[in-house]
């Protein structure tokens, strides 16, 4: 059993399916060519569990199997809950972030679901299911880059972390404005923001490695000196004064809980 948690893996969506799979290689490398619990609950298609099953066993994992739990009552089935008690890693699937929330939060399987993280099975989500597990999760809310009052809706997430609120598409979607927002509610946790194709592999140390062929945005409020947030009307924009930005690449790394930004190793080129 692997010491605290087991590695928190966000995606920002859209993962690489074909070709070199980096973001999903290295998931189930994590896993050791063990058993993998897919929940696809966040999606309407009904073939995204069969997809991920099928991609899963491609990349060495000696069981794939996906949970249906199309209502609240499925989450509380033994048998499904006994297939999360037997995986090495869980994937939850995009789609509607709600879906997860409505259905699964409250539950015996949300319940599963943080008890088998802090045993050290390894948990992912792209796309909604990056952004269910954190303990605050953005529900919804509107584009842009500044950050303006009441245009986000926060809900509750799984809560396999509450150090940071992780917002998806981010750079696809122009959704700066809206985890800025989210941030200036309570600038407890870190934001971070997932381009498409990729993600961060928290590890049990706090440690995030950005893994992916995009960007990941991190915004650091824990120097920041002001915020108009509790004084300003519905869509007016918020003063934040002493955030701190990181814009990391492959590679990278960054501390949450020493709030230290480190860029990728340089790998001398051969001549």
């Amino acid at each position: 059993m692997a010491a605290g948690h087991g590695f928190i893996i966000p995606v920002g969506g859209a993962e690489e399916k074909i070709g070199d799979v980096t973001i999903l290689r290295r998931f189930a490398s994590l896993c050791a060519g063990g058993r993998i619990a897919i929940i696809p609950t966040a999606s309407e298609v009904s073939d995204t569990g069969g997809r991920y099953e099928a991609l899963f066993r491609e990349l060495g994992a000696s069981q794939a199997r996906s949970l249906p739990i199309h209502e609240r009552e499925d989450a509380e089935r033994p048998e499904l809950l006994q297939i999360l008690d037997d995986s090495d890693g869980i994937f939850l699937t995009g789609g509607n972030q709600l879906r997860l929330s409505t259905m699964i939060g409250g539950t015996s399987m949300a319940k599963a679901l943080r008890r088998r993280s802090s045993e050290g099975v390894h948990v992912a989500g792209t796309s909604a299911g990056a952004a269910f597990l954190c303990e605050h999760m953005i529900a919804f809310g509107k584009e842009g880059a500044s950050p303006r009052a009441r245009i986000v809706t926060l809900a509750p997430g799984l809560g396999l972390t509450n150090r940071v609120i992780i917002d998806q598409h981010f750079r696809q979607r122009d959704r700066l404005g809206r985890l800025l927002t989210a941030l200036s509610y309570n600038p407890f946790a870190v934001g971070i923001g997932l381009d498409e194709n990729t993600a961060a592999f928290i590890g049990p140390d706090e440690t995030l490695e950005v893994v992916g062929g995009g960007a990941l945005t991190i915004v650091d409020p824990s120097e920041l000196e002001f915020s108009s947030m509790a004084r300003v009307r519905k869509n007016d924009p918020v003063c934040l004064i002493g955030l701190k930005l990181h814009i990391l690449d492959h590679g990278a790394t960054f501390n949450l809980i020493t709030r230290v930004a480190a860029a990728a190793p340089v790998i001398a080129q051969r001549v």
